[in-house]
């Protein structure tokens, strides 16, 4: 069993990581401005189902060889840049509603948002390498099966990770409902999703390992 010094140790560094706010809680912040709350809360699941994806390779050792061979890692990573700059062009070039009755009709569906956090979450091998490198940190042989310490380790980051989003969620969707009531928030809205969607695309593909 894992001993509880070593789990609040690693429970309280990951708080501190999940709130701080990084690509996840902007992706998700920008989809619950723009299309509510639920969609937001979707996002954040889809970010979290992503992550088990990863605790998944990094248990299995593919993160690992992700991480050793820079020409896996460069295809992962511009499939991940090249996937959100397509959904911020896609954002940017979407006709805007001019009133709040057809800005509804055209929101993204929860279903969507889900799928899409997934794609982006998987292609992000910035995530894969962080958990190849995070989680082991706090493995002791000692303490019985590795494998099963990673999962339990990742099971935690990934809850603790879709309770921080959901809380961003919920907070940008209240002010979401408030700012969509503005013509002039409902024609930029989508420019500005956007451009939160490329800028995080430019910035994955200029990240190195």
């Amino acid at each position: 069993m894992i001993d509880w010094t070593t789990l609040i140790a690693y429970v309280s560094i990951v708080l501190g990581f999940v709130f701080i706010p990084g690509p996840a809680t902007l992706l998700t912040v920008a989809r619950a401005t723009s299309s509510g709350t639920r969609v937001g809360i979707a996002t954040g699941a889809g970010i979290a189902a992503g992550d088990v994806i990863h605790t998944f390779t990094a248990i299995v050792g593919i993160s690992a060889i992700i991480a050793a061979s820079a020409t896996l890692f460069s295809i992962v990573k511009y499939l991940g840049a090249a996937y959100l700059v397509f959904l911020g062009i896609q954002a940017i070039i979407a006709k805007s509603p001019s009133d709040p009755a057809a800005a509804r009709s055209v929101l993204i569906t929860p279903q969507t948002a889900f799928r899409q956090a997934i794609v982006a979450e998987v292609l992000n091998p910035k995530t894969a390498l962080f958990f190849l490198a995070f989680l082991p940190q706090f493995v002791d042989s000692g303490n019985g099966l590795v494998a099963l310490q990673l999962a339990i380790f990742g099971t935690i980051f990934v809850l603790l990770g879709l309770l921080s989003t959901v809380i961003f969620a919920v907070s940008a969707g209240r002010l979401g409902n408030f700012l969509r009531r503005n013509p002039t928030v409902l024609k930029w809205q989508g420019k500005i999703v956007g451009g939160i969607y490329c800028a995080l695309g430019i910035r994955l593909a200029l990240q190195e390992r």
